[in-house]
Parts: structure tokens; C-alpha cells; sequence
């Protein structure tokens, strides 16, 4: 990290965005996330539950074993997270849902 980056810096990023935007218009919109910490890393989240976060897992051709699950909130809470490059940035998927909630995943019914 540089403690001068401008947002030239967040350009792999910021590109990747513009690309998802565009190519992936169709999906649920996520909440974005850049940072100059990690100036090549773009941050997608689904607090909304866990199709959402399966949409673009599948857009992206992320296989389902590389898909990370934990809970967090003493189990209250269920988070999946996945990663991808995309057009040179590194993306990050994490979806969040309520663990007593139950829904499909992964096409199951």
C-alpha cells in the first residue's frame, strides 16, 4: 500500500467493476467495495441471502469447491465466500444469510 495512491492506483479494480457492470448488468446488484489497502482487490457482498451470492458465483465459473462456508455470530449468521480473478483484479464474493433461514443453494430445492 502506498499512503500517496491516487485513484489512478484503483484502476485494475475500478476497471473490473466497469467490466461486471456491463457484462453482468442482468444480476442482483451487490454492495462494491475498494480499497487502496488492497488496490487490486474488488469486494463483492450479498447481505440480501445466499441466491444472490450463487448467481454470480455461477456467472463467474466459480466451481462450488472452491466456495469457503463458516458461520459467524455464534451460528446465527451463515457466510459464504469465494474468489476469481476477473480482467486482472482479484474479486471477492461473500454472501451473508441468517442460518435459521433455509434456502436453496447451489440449485438445490
Amino acid at each position: 500500500m502506498s499512503e500517496n495512491l491516487t485513484l489512478d492506483g484503483l484502476a485494475v479494480a475500478l476497471r473490473a467493476l466497469r467490466l461486471l457492470a456491463v457484462d453482468f448488468s442482468h444480476l442482483p446488484a451487490p454492495d462494491v467495495h475498494a480499497s487502496p489497502i488492497f488496490p487490486n482487490r474488488l469486494e463483492l457482498s450479498f447481505h440480501r441471502g445466499l441466491p444472490d451470492f450463487e448467481v454470480w458465483r455461477e456467472a463467474l465459473n466459480i466451481s462450488p469447491d472452491a466456495v469457503v462456508y463458516r458461520e459467524q455470530g455464534d451460528a446465527r449468521t451463515r457466510v459464504l465466500k469465494a474468489s476469481a480473478d476477473f480482467a486482472g483484479a482479484t474479486l471477492e464474493l461473500t454472501g451473508y444469510s441468517d442460518a435459521y433461514i433455509s434456502e436453496p443453494v447451489g440449485g438445490a430445492a
